[in-house]
C-alpha cells in the first residue's frame, strides 16, 4: 500500500481464508517469532486472536495459508526496504537552524518512488509546514500553516512543504503540493519506529503513542504518479518533531534535499528490469537507442526481462500439471501476466518473448554492454507485432511471420536466436530453462520488487523511467572528470533527447529550447528569437507607415480650417489671396484660395 498497510480493521482475504495484516506483530513490543518460526493464529496477541474466533473461515489450513501470505510479504518488504534504501542516492540536512544539523550524510529518510529528482544537483528552500492534510486540493489553504506571516502572505516561491502523514496516500499529498507551487516535499511521519531509543522511551514513559511501527514504509506509487515531477522524502517522527516545533515558533526552516548516484569510475553500468507486458518503458527502450550509440562503451547496459516463479506460487504441481493455465510457461514454471485477458498476449506468451529477447542479448549485447541489435529489434517488435496491443483485435505479438520480419529488420539472425531459446531449455516442455531460472536468481540477489526498474551503478533510480530521466541519471554516474562528451554537452540542456541526436545543445546556451507540453522540443531559442525581431521590426514598420498617414491627414484638416475662416484681401476685390503652407507632399507649391463673391464679416 502507498500508505499504511492497515486500515483500522480492513482484513485481507487470500485463498478463502480471512488474514489480518502484518501490522499486527508492529504493535507488539516483544521480537517477532516470524523471523525463525513461521506465525499462526497461536502466535497472535491475545486481542487479535480474539477477532479470529469470530471467523470460522480460520482453521488449520487457513493457518497454513496465513503464514505462507506473512512469509511472502515479510520477505518482500524486507528486500524493498534494502533495495530501496535511499543511502546512496539522496541526502536531507537542515541548515537553518544549525542546531538541527546533522554532520555526515545527515538525517535518515525514505525517498518516493514517484517523481522525477534533480540527479546530480540538490534543493535548497524554505520550509513551510501546511496546516492542511494536503489530501484535498480545494482545502489548502497557501496563507495558513508556519511559520505564520504577519501580512498574511501566501507561500513564497520557490519553498519545499512539509506536511503530516495520513488519510490519503503519499501520492495524492505530493500531487497537491506540486499543484500548490511547492518544488519538493517533506513528508513527517506520525508514527516512530519500535526499534529506535526515542520510541522506547516514549512508549515507556507514556508520553507518545501506544503504538509503532517496525519499519518506516516504502514510498510507493499508487499507479497514478506519473504526472508529478518534484521530488518528496518521508522522515521519520523522532526527526520531523524538532523540525515542527521550531516552525511552530514562526522560525524559519531551510534544509537541503541533495540527489546523486554513485560514482565509482569513468564507467557507468545500468540495468533495466522490464517486461514485454511493460508500457511504462515502451517509449523509452524504443527511443534510447540513440543515447546508447552516442555513450558507447563508456556505459555498460543489461537488459532483465522480470518473471514471475511458477514453482513457488503454486502453478507447477508434483505431477507436472500447469495449474496457471495459460499464465504460465515450461507447465507452470515461468510465469508472467497476461497484457490483455480479452485479445492481447497471455502470460506464457510474454514469458516466450521475455526469452527471446535474452538470447538476443546474449547474442548481440553480452560482452560489449551496447547491443544495437536488441535495442532495434525492440523497437521493430514494438511497431511491428505489439503495436496497439491494447485495442488491435489482429494483434501478432506471437506471430512468427512478424517475429521473423522484426528480426530480419534488426540485423538478428534468427536461426541463432532459436537455438539459444531451445539450448536453454525451451518454453513448452516439463522441464527447467536456464536462461529464465537465471533471471529469477538475478531477482532475488538484487531484491526486485517493482517493475519496471532502473538500475545506475546499483542505485534505485526514481521518477517516471523517460529519455530525460534515464539520461541524467546516466551521465550523473560519471566519476568527476571522466563524463564522456556526450554527458558534458547534454547533460545540462533542457532538451536532452534533441540534444543527444543532433550532438550539440541547439542554442548553445542555458536557455536550450522551448519545450512542448509533450516535453519535446518544439522551437530553438535562436529560431523564436529570430523571429521575435522579425515581428517587432515588422510592427515598428507598420506603426511609422501609419504616423506619417495620420500627420498628413491632420494637415490637410488644418489647411481646410484655415482656408474657411481667415479673412482676405479687400471687399470686391477680385483677386484671389494666396496662403502659402509648408507641405512635404508639394513642398514650395502656392496654394490659392478664391474669395467668396461676398465680403467676409
Amino acid at each position: 500500500d502507498s500508505e499504511r498497510i492497515e486500515q483500522n480493521g480492513d482484513w485481507v482475504r487470500s485463498s478463502g481464508c480471512t488474514v489480518w495484516n502484518s501490522s499486527l506483530w508492529r504493535h507488539d513490543p516483544t521480537p517477532s517469532t516470524a523471523a525463525t518460526t513461521l506465525p499462526t493464529r497461536a502466535s497472535l496477541k491475545p486481542s487479535v486472536q480474539e477477532k479470529h474466533k469470530s471467523h470460522s473461515t480460520l482453521s488449520t489450513r487457513c493457518d497454513d495459508d496465513f503464514a505462507a501470505v506473512y512469509t511472502f510479504i515479510l520477505v518482500a518488504w524486507n528486500q524493498a526496504n534494502a533495495v530501496l534504501g535511499d543511502a546512496a542516492t539522496s541526502k536531507f540536512n537542515v541548515l537553518i537552524p544549525k542546531e538541527l544539523s546533522k554532520s555526515g550524510t545527515g538525517y535518515d529518510h525514505r525517498g518516493a518512488l514517484f517523481g522525477t529528482p534533480p540527479y546530480g544537483g540538490t534543493i535548497q528552500q524554505q520550509v513551510y509546514y501546511a496546516a492542511s492534510t494536503l489530501c484535498d486540493l480545494n482545502t489548502i489553504d497557501p496563507k495558513s500553516g508556519y511559520p505564520k506571516r504577519d501580512d498574511m502572505s501566501t507561500w513564497k516561491s520557490p519553498f519545499i512543504l512539509m506536511v503530516d502523514r495520513g488519510e490519503c496516500s503519499f501520492v495524492q499529498k505530493v500531487r497537491n503540493a506540486q499543484r500548490s507551487g511547492a518544488t519538493a516535499v517533506l513528508i513527517a511521519d506520525d508514527m516512530c519506529i519500535c526499534s529506535h531509543g526515542a520510541c522506547q522511551d516514549d512508549l515507556s514513559s507514556g508520553s507518545g503513542e501506544n503504538f509503532c511501527e517496525e519499519e518506516e514504509p516504502v514510498m510507493a506509487d499508487d499507479g497514478s504518479g506519473s504526472d508529478i515531477s518534484i521530488p518528496s522524502f518521508l522522515l521519520f517522527k523522532e526527526d520531523a518533531d524538532p523540525i515542527k516545533s521550531v516552525l511552530y515558533k514562526n522560525e524559519n526552516v531551510r534544509v537541503q534535499m541533495g540527489f546523486s548516484v554513485p560514482a565509482p569510475d569513468s564507467r557507468v553500468e545500468y540495468d533495466l528490469w522490464t517486461s514485454p507486458a511493460d508500457s511504462i518503458t515502451r517509449e523509452l527502450q524504443e527511443d534510447f537507442l540513440t543515447a546508447v550509440s552516442a555513450l558507447s562503451d563508456h556505459a555498460f547496459f543489461t537488459p532483465h526481462m522480470y518473471i514471475y516463479d511458477g514453482v513457488n506460487a503454486g502453478c507447477h504441481s508434483e505431477e507436472g500439471e500447469d495449474l496457471c493455465l495459460d499464465l504460465c510457461s515450461n507447465h507452470g514454471r515461468y510465469c508472467s501476466i497476461d497484457i490483455d485477458e480479452n485479445s492481447g498476449a497471455t502470460g506464457a506468451e510474454v514469458v516466450a518473448e521475455s526469452l527471446r529477447r535474452i538470447c538476443i542479448w546474449q547474442e548481440y549485447g553480452k560482452d560489449n554492454g551496447i547491443g544495437l541489435q536488441w535495442w532495434d529489434y525492440v523497437k521493430e517488435f514494438t511497431e511491428r507485432c505489439d503495436s496497439g496491443a491494447w485495442e488491435d483485435e489482429g494483434m501478432v505479438f506471437s506471430d512468427e511471420e512478424c517475429i521473423a520480419t522484426a528480426m530480419e529488420a534488426a540485423g538478428v539472425k534468427k536461426s541463432d536466436i532459436d537455438e539459444c531459446m531451445e539450448k536453454s531449455g525451451g518454453v513448452t516442455g516439463d522441464n527447467a530453462n536456464a536462461l529464465l531460472d537465471k533471471e529469477l536468481s538475478d531477482q532475488e540477489t538484487t531484491g526486485v520488487v517493482l517493475t519496471p526498474s532502473l538500475y545506475v551503478n546499483q542505485a534505485t533510480i526514481r521518477g517516471f523511467l523517460n529519455f530525460q530521466t534515464t539520461f541524467k541519471a546516466i551521465c550523473a554516474g560519471f566519476a568527476h572528470g571522466s563524463e564522456p562528451p556526450i554527458c558534458q554537452e547534454c547533460g545540462s540542456c533542457p532538451d536532452e533527447r534533441g540534444c543527444v541526436e543532433r550532438g550539440k545543445c541547439s542554442s548553445g546556451s542555458s536557455l536550450g529550447t522551448i519545450m512542448g507540453a509533450n516535453g519535446n522540443a518544439t522551437i530553438s531559442t535562436n529560431w523564436f528569437l529570430a523571429s521575435l525581431a522579425g515581428a517587432i521590426v515588422l510592427f515598428s514598420v507598420i506603426g511609422y507607415v501609419h504616423f506619417r498617414r495620420q500627420e498628413a491627414y491632420m494637415r490637410n484638416q488644418i489647411r481646410g480650417v484655415v482656408a474657411e475662416y481667415m479673412p482676405v484681401g479687400a471687399q470686391n476685390s477680385t483677386a484671389s489671396t494666396s496662403l502659402a503652407l509648408d507641405d512635404e507632399e508639394n513642398e514650395g507649391q502656392m496654394h490659392t484660395f478664391p474669395t467668396p463673391d461676398s465680403e467676409l464679416s
